[in-house]
C-alpha cells in the first residue's frame, strides 16, 4: 500500500462488546519522541509500546478529553 493510503474497515456491532467506535492510529517518525510529546500535552499513554512484526511499533493513548487514539512508527523509519 502506498505512503498515505487509508486502510482498515469497521466490524459489525454487538451489544456485549463496549467501546465499539473507529479508531484513529497515526502514523509519526519517532514513537519515543511523540509518547514525551502525548505526556507533555496532558494525554496519557496506555501501556508500553508493542512491537507488531512486520508493521512497526504501537501503543495507544488518551488524549486530552478522554479519547483513545494510537500512535504506530511505521517498520523501517
Amino acid at each position: 500500500m502506498p505512503a498515505g493510503a487509508i486502510n482498515g474497515g469497521f466490524y459489525p456491532v454487538k451489544q456485549d462488546s463496549p467501546q465499539q467506535y473507529p479508531s484513529v492510529v497515526i502514523g509519526v517518525e519517532n514513537i519515543k519522541e511523540a509518547i514525551v510529546s502525548i505526556e507533555q500535552n496532558g494525554g496519557k499513554v496506555l501501556g508500553e509500546p508493542m512491537n507488531i512484526p512486520n508493521f512497526g511499533v504501537y501503543v495507544s493513548f488518551l488524549d486530552t478529553e478522554g479519547n483513545r487514539n494510537s500512535i504506530i512508527q511505521p517498520s523501517g523509519m
